[in-house]
């Protein structure tokens, strides 16, 4: 199978409220799939079913080419947005039995343990209880009882709340080389940032129904806007602006910077790039020339605001 997770024709309802109007999602092995849509979108209602804490009304979800069945469990790792520690006990004691939880044997628990306490530099921790951690060291141990049980599926709820710059990027590397070894990766996020940097199949949930999914690079290509950004020195900036405004549609964004180059945001509509760097050419030098790709969050909000 080339698909680690596939969401058929999923309905779920609270009362009269659809939480999921029959969605359907695809997430292929090895990607690191951003989950995204605004709150209430039901992103959280959809990662509630897929980790079977509650059941869907219609539908199916498979996992790795089979029904999803209540022992996959051991082959899924789930970090909340809640976390969901016990605060009143001890690190160490609480990390091995949640992993005995997820089908480990105590010694093999231990050895994934020390190996992640290692490779995060928290080894003095062990038998300090949750509540004596700051919010982001909570958060790391969060994080390896959530991967060290080697899921196939690893399903992150912003998991880089609470984290500061560096303990972010940190825990950024973690995931992406979990993903290198195998690991398929599904990603909630608000921040769009992180998911321009690292997903590489994307899908957006709007009011209980899917508007968007594919690869992130074909999305954007669905979204562009035939737009260019431009830079150029020119001694004649009025014979510049009116060749431009013969063929083009300028964008009210133009402006000078302090050096003289005029930058200039300039939709092709039927023309190509060709016939706009040629015009550009015979009225002066160029020195930026790019196509304007919409941002992630550029999509997210258009998509979502109309």
């Amino acid at each position: 199978m080339s698909n680690i997770l596939e969401v058929n024709n999923v309905l779920k309802k609270y009362g009269d409220y659809v939480a999921l109007n029959e969605v359907s999602l695809t997430i292929p092995k090895g990607s690191i799939y951003g989950l995204l849509g605004p709150n209430g979108a039901g992103k959280t209602s959809l990662i509630r079913i897929i980790n079977q804490i509650t059941l869907p009304d219609s539908g199916e979800i498979i996992l790795d080419g089979e029904n999803l069945k209540p022992d996959d469990v051991q082959y899924i790792g789930y970090m909340p947005e809640e976390r969901g520690l016990y605060k009143s006990m001890k690190v160490g004691e609480q990390c091995l039995y949640l992993a005995q939880l997820k089908g480990l044997s105590k010694h093999d628990a231990k050895t994934q343990l020390d190996y992640w306490f290692d490779r995060l530099e928290i080894q003095g921790w062990w038998n300090k209880k949750i509540q004596e951690l700051s919010k982001g060291m909570a958060q790391k141990i969060q994080f390896v009882v959530t991967v060290l049980h080697k899921p196939k599926l690893l399903i992150l709820d912003e998991p880089f709340s609470g984290f500061d710059p560096v303990n972010a990027n940190l825990i950024k590397d973690e995931i992406i080389e979990l993903n290198k070894q195998g690991t398929s990766v599904i990603f909630s996020t608000h921040r769009m940032e992180s998911v321009e940097e690292m997903c590489d199949h994307i899908a957006l949930i709007h009011k209980s129904n899917k508007l968007i999914e594919g690869k992130l690079t074909d999305v954007k290509k669905q979204f562009r806007t035939n737009s260019y950004e431009v830079g150029i020195l020119s001694d004649n900036i009025e014979g510049l602006m009116y060749d431009l405004s013969q063929k083009f549609t300028l964008s009210p964004t133009n402006f000078k910077s302090l050096n003289d180059e005029l930058k200039l945001e300039i939709n092709l509509g039927t023309a190509t790039p060709n016939e706009l760097l040629n015009t550009l050419i015979q009225r002066g030098q160029v020195t930026h020339f790019m196509e304007k790709i919409p941002s992630v969050n550029d999509i997210f909000i258009k998509t979502v605001t109309e």
